[in-house]
């Protein structure tokens, strides 16, 4: 005995599971590109810890000496962190303060899977460090 197949059912299957594979795959590209913007924003958070400590530690020596109290020198600081930056492949702003600096890292990240809309964001994060 052979099974009987109605004809109207030929080929359903296949279009369904075409479809959820589909689905199955932009969901895999999804989660596999914000994962990878949350890590690179991670990164963003530690690149500017970095940065604002190297420049937090660019004291202004004569006003230390003078006055006993601890005060950054702008121009090192700004300088110190900027490179800090620059090193590590980020871009960002730098404000210094008195005895602190506060940075903001900038990185760009580049969607692998999925080419909807804008295919570049930009992951950043902001740190502060003082005079120690």
């Amino acid at each position: 005995m052979t099974p009987r197949h109605s004809r109207g059912d030929r080929g359903h299957a296949s279009a369904f599971v075409i479809c959820t594979m589909g689905a199955v795959i932009a969901c895999l590209g999804l989660v596999y590109d914000a994962g990878g913007m949350l890590i690179q924003r991670g990164q963003a958070s530690a690149i500017a810890d970095e940065a604002a400590r190297t420049g937090a530690q660019q004291l202004d020596l004569a006003a230390l000496r003078a006055t006993g109290q601890r005060r950054l020198d702008p121009q090192d600081a700004e300088r110190a962190a900027r490179t800090h930056l620059a090193e590590a492949g980020a871009r960002g702003a730098i404000a210094v303060d008195g005895a602190s600096v506060t940075v903001t890292a900038r990185l760009d990240y580049t969607s692998r899977f999925l080419p909807i809309g804008a295919r570049t964001a930009e992951a950043s994060s902001t740190a502060a460090a003082r005079a120690p």
